[in-house]
């Protein structure tokens, strides 16, 4: 598998031009069918493509914020110290006025 994706990834656009020359010498109409149909194709590829490479994006995002968020958001033990801290900071504070 290791030597076939190099082999395949170089002879298939090999044989893809040596099938539309061929095509050309048989009937120059056939050759244009072939290449419209090649070109379809490669539409199609790319579009799906893109769509994967959106998709993927915008899970990441979603991920990425959804991060972010938790980060932020304090776990009930921290919520818990934060409420008593600033509690006690406000009774501080009303005892000792500036």
């Amino acid at each position: 598998m290791k030597i076939a994706k190099p082999i395949l990834l170089v002879s298939t656009p090999i044989g893809v031009a040596g099938g539309l020359y061929e095509a050309y010498r048989l009937a120059g109409g056939l050759a244009f069918v072939m290449l419209a149909l090649v070109a379809v194709i490669a539409a199609a590829v790319a579009m799906v493509v893109a769509t994967v490479r959106r998709e993927s994006a915008a899970a990441a995002a979603v991920r990425r914020q959804s991060a972010e968020h938790s980060a932020l958001q304090p776990t009930p033990a921290q919520a818990a110290a934060l409420s008593t801290t600033s509690t006690a900071t406000a009774a501080t504070a009303e005892r000792n006025p500036p």
